[in-house]
């Protein structure tokens, strides 16, 4: 399983109207944080009701808890665009 699957599994407990799992490692080959595994660096982009009334620190710990410490610990970068 890649970690794009994961990433895309534990989000839907969010229930999201709308989710894009980028992959933005090959941008940072290279760079430090690159492991050369091709999943170093991420982006996504979320809209989901259940973020809608948080703050923006809550909505980020939100996405964290709902990722876990397995795969937060397997990524380099997490980019975190909330709509």
């Amino acid at each position: 399983m890649t970690i794009e699957t994961e990433i895309r599994a534990a989000l839907s407990t969010l229930d999201p109207q709308h989710l894009d799992v980028i992959n933005e490692s090959a941008l940072h080959s290279g760079h430090m944080g690159d492991d050369g595994s091709g999943e170093s660096h991420w982006r996504v982009v979320i809209k989901a009701d259940r973020l809608g009334n948080m703050s923006r620190i809550a909505r980020h710990r939100a996405i964290h808890a709902a990722l876990g410490k397995d795969i937060i610990g397997r990524i380099h970068a997490l980019a975190i665009d909330i709509q």
